[in-house]
């Protein structure tokens, strides 16, 4: 096996990619790829650790160097679903490693028992836990929502709202690695995702001003997760911290999920930070059980 850094894609390596990221997702469920498409946005971009053997790709890593929202390096990192347990994976993390010491996050979805042994091996620590709950929708019980008084619940539009979103998204998620980063050129982009819906992006108004907001997702069918059906998901739910605690993000969250109910999806899911105890309380009270476990591994840090 052989090892290579690219810090670009020529259209060839870019197909070899997206074919080794399909096939894993057939497996384990991500990444969120179709054969077609592009790649997906967190292999998109930054450098790229290659493992070949002869001409076949047989793991790929890839490294965002800008960086989350505290200056981290995030990896990602796939091994070809017929080539694992033979090393590729150790392989990957060691140059990884090498070329990036310190402050470096390691994602491992689905928290595989595998990854966990690769972490103690090469002294990685379990930093971050992102939480997948998970509710069918048929044994729900989701009630109107009631806003607080004086405020108002419409729906996204795009052109006029994008600031207005992203400065609520900042006050929301400071102390968030990845959300609170967020700009409206990419609020403006992703609008021209095939699932971006205005109507399922609920925005929450007073005296004029968007307070809150609940960006709702719908993900295309998936044979390795959910019974291979479409699913809803509570993308993002965002209040400014001078109007929480009076039951804004239950209103909002009710909102998004009436309105994945009513598209007739059968589940729904959302991601939360595993230590947010009172958050999870909430989804839980909501009819949300836990599903999986997506695991940061990290280095150590330095200023």
């Amino acid at each position: 096996m052989e090892l290579e850094w690219a810090d670009d894609l020529d259209d060839r390596r870019t197909a070899a990619v997206r074919a080794l990221l399909t096939k894993a997702r057939g497996v384990d469920g991500k990444p969120e790829i179709e054969p077609d498409g592009p790649l997906p946005g967190e292999f998109s971009g930054g450098r790229y650790l290659l493992a070949t053997a002869g001409d076949t790709l047989v793991g790929v890593a890839h490294v965002d160097v800008s960086g989350d929202a505290f200056g981290r390096r995030v990896a990602e990192l796939v091994v070809d679903p017929d080539h694992r347990r033979s090393g590729h994976g150790g392989a990957l993390v060691e140059a990884l490693l090498a070329e990036y010491p310190d402050n470096l996050r390691v994602w491992a979805h689905g928290d595989q028992s595998g990854a966990a042994r690769l972490a103690e091996r090469f002294g990685l620590t379990r930093a971050r836990e992102l939480l997948i709950m998970q509710v069918d929708v048929d044994d729900a019980d989701w009630p109107e929502p009631t806003p607080p008084d004086g405020v108002s619940l419409r729906t996204f539009r795009p052109g006029t709202d994008e600031q207005a979103v992203i400065d609520v998204n900042a006050r929301a998620f400071d102390w968030h690695p990845e959300q609170g980063a967020l700009t409206v050129d990419e609020l403006t982009a992703t609008e021209s995702e095939p699932w971006f819906d205005a109507d399922g992006f609920f925005l929450a108004e007073k005296a004029g001003r968007v307070i809150g907001f609940h960006w709702t997702k719908v993900h295309p069918p998936n044979p390795a997760k959910f019974g291979g059906d479409a699913v809803g998901e509570v993308y993002v739910v965002g209040v400014d911290p001078e109007a929480q605690g009076g039951g804004l993000g239950r209103a909002l969250t009710l909102a998004g999920l009436r309105h994945l109910r009513e598209r007739g999806l059968g589940q729904v899911i959302l991601y939360v930070e595993g230590d947010n105890a009172p958050a999870v309380a909430v989804y839980r009270r909501l009819g949300f059980t836990p599903y999986e476990i997506d695991v940061q591994y990290a280095t150590p840090d330095t200023p």
